[in-house]
């Protein structure tokens, strides 16, 4: 399948950057780690897949801007285009060896997304997105799921973990999506969570106190394939708050009536 020049660059940096993290995780027992925070692990990995994406990306366009998980923001020449990265994002599943991590791309370009790739290189699952052309899985076009009652739906979700998160309010929110959807689900990995709408595998997804590289990708996802997103408003920027709520028209809509209150 042909793509834009655009989407084939973030493809090459992403593909290569996945074949270091891929490298690594087959010596997970030999990484380095350090402590960034309470169970927020970044390990060697992490930074050297990130720095690869910088160098591929900003050679191949110069002048962009770049924000990354790790090294925050690069100014560069051009103000209208920044690149916004997660070099590995599900950082914890990978340090525990679980294949469900992902490289996360997005571009903006004046303030909207307008591109993005999100890659897992454990399973070679490449999943892209450009505005106003579609979003796909290994070439295969994506549609957000059809189904139009919570009760038959499988949902994502995030769960804070240790010095992180409101726990209460993530008790009450389980509390009330237990008693309403046939399934939840807890993955570790925001922007595959997102591909996975994208892709009819999860019905809905949502998650609180995010990142700008969590999200950026899978916004595009999201929206190319059909779904709906937005922050726990419902009218809110995902970006701007760091929650996102997606899918379909009605579940999306459903998701927020029964978040928002909370």
């Amino acid at each position: 399948m042909l793509h834009s020049a655009l989407i084939n660059v973030m493809v090459k940096a992403a593909r290569r950057a996945g074949r270091s993290l891929k490298r690594d995780l087959g010596e997970i027992e030999n990484l380095q780690v350090s402590l960034k925070g309470p169970a927020n692990f970044v390990s060697l990995a992490d930074k050297r897949a990130e720095q690869m994406l910088y160098d591929d990306l900003t050679k191949a366009r110069p002048g962009y801007g770049f924000l990354g998980e790790e090294g925050g923001t690069r100014e560069g020449s051009d103000k209208s285009n920044i690149w916004i990265v997660d070099p590995l994002d599900g950082t914890t599943n990978f340090l525990h060896g679980i294949p469900q991590f992902a490289i996360s791309i997005g571009l903006q370009r004046e303030g909207v997304i307008v591109a993005g790739v999100i890659y897992n290189p454990a399973n070679d699952e490449l999943y892209i997105a450009e505005r106003g052309k579609g979003a796909f899985l290994n070439d295969m076009r994506l549609r957000v799921a059809g189904r139009k009652r919570l009760d038959d739906c499988v949902v994502a979700c995030g769960l804070p973990h240790i010095g992180r998160g409101d726990h209460e309010l993530s008790r009450r929110e389980m509390t009330e999506m237990q008693n309403r959807v046939a399934g939840l689900r807890r993955f570790g990995a925001a922007s595959l969570d997102l591909a996975f709408v994208a892709a009819g595998r999860l019905d809905g997804y949502w998650e609180r106190n995010l990142q700008p590289w969590d999200i950026a990708a899978g916004l595009i996802m999201v929206r190319e394939a059909g779904g709906i997103i937005s922050g726990i408003d419902g009218h809110d920027n995902a970006i701007e708050s760091g929650n996102v709520v997606c899918g379909n028209e009605t579940i999306q809509r459903e998701l927020v009536k029964i978040l928002k209150p909370l």
